[in-house]
């Protein structure tokens, strides 16, 4: 398919300035400061929603007993830096034999830092939840454990309840929305957003938001769905079917608004 996407032609305006509701890229060679260098715009990152880890005390209120599970399910580095935070606090030594199922290669690689990945039954998807259901669908007979956030997509909770697998889901972090007031007077002419929570910040910040000129970008149909149900103009939604990531979508979005 070619680049051609058509986007709205009456907001199609050059972009300077770019507000990613993420935090700074560790690596260099983030597609991000590819974008800021190819275009000569600024790209500022500034995470929308901040984590907070459940105390142990909270946890063991839900009556989880993390040995009991032969698997554990990991859908970010969130959950698995407060799964090992628990389990730490909880003097919970995770066996060898424990199997873990991680929705993308680069969360299964952010495991190294508490485990010798080599030494362990590691199982990837690659980015996407169906993916990862599929690879538990291979292994029914495993005790999944689920930690996540108080504020977490229904697909993988779902599909275990419909395929009745031994399922348990603990709530090991929760979603707020971040203090966003000193970018009350700040404009940007795009903002990118990659879940229905950076949105809820935005109006917990400012419920008087008014869009304006400024392009919305939203990652995932959830994210998308959210825009529009806050009344919203949603000007770029990733992924297109020949941009596969939210750079990929600015890419193609800011070369015509740019006439580059």
């Amino acid at each position: 398919m070619s680049d051609t996407i058509h986007f709205d032609q009456e907001r199609l305006k050059k972009v300077t300035s770019l507000l990613v509701s993420q935090s700074r890229p560790a690596d260099e060679n983030s597609p991000y400061y590819e974008l800021a260098k190819k275009y000569n715009i600024k790209v500022d990152f500034r995470p929308f929603i901040q984590i907070d880890g459940v105390s142990y005390k909270e946890f063991r209120k839900q009556k989880i007993n993390i040995l009991d599970h032969t698997a554990v399910i990991f859908t970010s580095r969130n959950a698995i830096d407060h799964f090992f935070r628990i389990c730490n606090e909880g003097r919970v030594e995770v066996p060898a034999t424990m199997k873990y199922f991680c929705i993308s290669e680069q969360t299964a690689n952010y495991l190294q830092k508490y485990i010798v990945i080599r030494k362990r039954k590691i199982f990837t998807g690659t980015k996407t939840a169906a993916e990862l259901i599929e690879l538990m669908r291979k292994h029914k007979k495993e005790k999944f454990l689920y930690p996540c956030s108080d504020v977490r997509k229904n697909d993988i909770p779902e599909f275990a309840d419909t395929e009745e697998f031994h399922f348990v889901e603990a709530t090991m972090y929760q979603t707020g929305s971040a203090d966003l007031s000193d970018l009350e007077d700040v404009y940007y002419d795009i903002i990118a957003f990659f879940s229905p929570s950076g949105i809820k910040s935005l109006y917990d910040n400012f419920p008087d938001y008014k869009q304006n000129s400024t392009r919305i970008a939203a990652f995932g149909p959830t994210t998308a769905k959210a825009v529009t149900d806050a009344g919203l103009f949603l000007d770029i939604q990733a992924p297109l079917p020949n941009a596969p990531s939210m750079t990929g979508a600015l890419d193609l979005y800011i070369r015509q608004a740019n006439n580059v």
